[in-house]
């Protein structure tokens, strides 16, 4: 044959092969809105209260009262010639508290609430320019140098308007912030996407936010201008000082990017918005590079606490398996971050893995953030403390305090998800959710005790019978896998094994991609009951995890353990958990506002006082989920425990 003619075949091939993957639609399953969702249980729905009655008041008081924030669009719009107070990116935060207070009005109505979210939105819309400008610092300091700096967070700020005008549209159908946000996002199109102006966003948010604008408005221009934004990374058009472009990942394309490195929020942010725009356009270019740099997070750069971004210098990565305990930075913004794009990814591919790093974060490295009062925070979340560290009343970068609390009123986004012949069950929350499904309405309850409790039960509700798969998802810390990857392992094994019941019978059912599914005519009162054995499990570390090296964590369920001086005697880095150790679990309804505790008799060392020699003996110890500690006061604490007592370190005074 001739060889030009090969040479057509396969260009014909290479072609009809990409016009069929073009036409197949990446993204697999949607999520079920959190409006959607009513949440019951004993885990969730204390804390969302608690966020809407504590949280958010806090966010309201430190943004209008004990700082600038509000002032400052009161200053735009007065046009006195005051100055700007507080730091150039401040109003991310009003706008990253206006989405908490938006998701807060759809689980709680509060009249009061939203009075002052109008009140706030109509101070913002006054202190937007004529051409849809809107950011107080150069509005105070001088608009000659708009659009000058690209590490100045003007459309960081922007994403997070974009956000909270979606939320609060979607909560109350008032469209004051949502055209604010679209006069807005249509200037920086005329200056940027339009003009061909080259721009690199510093702190990467407005991709994610401009996707929501898109699916809001039905506005293919938004969409463009998110995919605009990722397609600028890589090219060396950043203004930062040489060498650093992989603080804010802009060292390769986006499609071209294989590992992680940088700054971890602008990272989180950046991949979900890729994932974002990989769905809507139908990209596999983003989508595959995703997929390697989402390994080497998960693989070799994240804790087991969920968190990433070790290192404070950066606010982020460093090398491979630079995982400190006590110095960890692990910003609690990141877990949110994690939490979101692990969500994208789910919905992308439809494999589990994704959601139960999301789950490890959530609980874990996100919740950690927030005390269980609801009104201090963690800005970073280390994995052990000499007794130093405590929750803050406030930051000047003020990003995680109203992060976490939009997080927690939105997490009955993360429950769900639908396709049009199947409903996922992402996480294991008591709630009730309505869904449509082939033009039939089905109500689905979920009642546990999660994450006390591996005990699910699922009552299936449809208006008239109908033919579905249910897709429920079997955690991989249930599957003898805490975490995906070689990083982390457990030490023993394991014989408890899952089971799922249909109606009081063992179910027929298929394992895809880690969720059982039970596909069948549904009909009113089927009952599908899920028991995940949750025995205490120990986990160890690869060597080239230097700082876990002899050292064991627990983990029950999808919740990870650590030692506090509170239930210790004072200390808990003296303990020591030989691998014999047996731990039992028993709930304790009235410490830390109810949880289960692990407690087993172990070896602890005793320092004479000139330090000389090392003793020990056995006493009980007791260890607590991660989450709850720090609400106790000061003290030490620790999750990697030393095995042995030749393992044993003291850490810093």
């Amino acid at each position: 044959m001739n060889k030009s003619l090969i040479t057509l075949s396969g260009i014909f091939c290479i072609s009809l092969f990409a016009s069929v993957e073009a036409q197949t639609p990446l993204q697999k399953i949607e999520p079920v809105n959190f409006s959607q969702v009513a949440i019951e249980d004993n885990f969730w729905k204390p804390r969302i209260y608690t966020v809407s009655t504590v949280t958010i008041p806090v966010c309201i008081d430190q943004t209008e009262v004990k700082t600038a924030r509000i002032r400052n669009f009161e200053k735009v719009a007065a046009k006195k010639g005051e100055k700007h107070e507080g730091i150039y990116y401040d109003d991310s935060d009003v706008y990253k508290a206006l989405e908490a207070m938006a998701y807060s009005l759809k689980n709680h109505p509060d009249a009061q609430l939203e009075k002052k979210a109008d009140e706030w939105i109509g101070k913002i819309a006054a202190a937007q320019l004529p051409d849809g400008y809107l950011n107080t610092y150069y509005s105070l300091t001088g608009l000659d140098k708009r659009w000058t700096n690209m590490d100045y967070h003007e459309d960081y700020c922007a994403g997070h308007l974009i956000e909270a005008a979606v939320a609060y549209y979607n909560t109350t159908g008032k469209r004051t912030l949502l055209d604010v946000a679209i006069r807005f996002a249509n200037h920086i199109d005329s200056t940027f996407r339009m003009q061909d102006r080259h721009w690199v966003s510093g702190h990467q948010e407005i991709e994610l936010a401009l996707v929501k604008l898109f699916k809001t408005t039905g506005d293919k221009r938004y969409l463009d201008l998110s995919d605009w934004y990722l397609a600028q990374r890589g090219h060396g058009y950043f203004e930062r000082r040489p060498g650093s472009q992989d603080y804010c990942q802009d060292k390769l394309p986006v499609k071209e990017q294989v590992q992680i490195s940088g700054h971890a929020v602008r990272a989180m942010y950046l991949y979900t918005g890729a994932a974002d725009v990989a769905a809507a356009n139908n990209d596999p270019g983003y989508m595959n590079a995703m997929k390697q740099v989402w390994e080497d997070v998960v693989y070799r750069n994240m804790y087991i606490t969920g968190g990433i971004g070790s290192s404070g210098r950066n606010e982020g990565f460093s090398v491979d398996y630079d995982l400190p305990n006590e110095e960890a930075y692990c910003e609690t913004c990141a877990s949110v971050g994690m939490v979101l794009w692990n969500q994208r990814m789910n919905l992308l591919t439809g494999e589990s893995k994704y959601v139960d790093v999301l789950e490890r974060s959530l609980y874990n490295g996100a919740l950690d953030g927030l005390s269980l009062k609801g009104d201090r925070f963690f800005y970073g979340n280390p994995l052990a403390s000499a007794g130093n560290d405590s929750r803050d009343e406030w930051f000047g970068t003020a990003c995680c305090p109203s992060n976490i609390a939009r997080l927690v009123e939105s997490v009955g986004n993360y429950i769900y998800a639908k396709s049009d012949d199947a409903l996922w069950v992402n996480l294991f929350v008591g709630s009730s959710v309505s869904f449509n499904l082939k033009n039939k309405k089905v109500q689905l309850k979920q009642t546990t005790n999660y994450p006390w409790d591996g005990k699910v039960k699922f009552s299936v509700e449809p208006d008239k019978q109908i033919e579905f798969g249910l897709f429920i998802r079997v955690p991989g810390w249930a599957n003898n896998q805490p975490v995906p990857g070689d990083t982390y392992r457990y030490l023993d094994s394991s014989s408890e094994k899952f089971s799922l019941t249909l109606n009081g019978t063992p179910a027929a059912y298929t394992m895809v991609n880690g969720y059982a599914v039970v596909k069948r005519a549904w009909k009113k009162g089927d009952l599908v009951e899920l028991n995940l054995p949750m025995p205490v499990r120990r986990i160890v570390a690869i060597d080239n995890l230097v700082a876990n090296r002899n050292r064991v964590a627990l983990q029950r369920g999808p919740l990870v353990y650590c030692f506090e001086h509170a239930d210790n005697g004072g200390k808990a880095l003296n303990i020591i958990i030989p691998d014999k150790v047996n731990f039992s679990a028993a709930y304790k309804p009235d410490l830390l506002n109810g949880i289960v505790v692990l407690e087993a008799q172990a070896t602890v060392a005793t320092v004479s006082e000139d330090g000389a020699s090392i003793s020990s003996g056995n006493r009980k110890v007791v260890a607590i989920p991660f989450y709850s500690w720090a609400n106790r006061g000061q003290g030490q604490m620790q999750v990697w425990m030393p095995r042995r007592i030749n393992d044993l370190r003291l850490l810093s005074n």
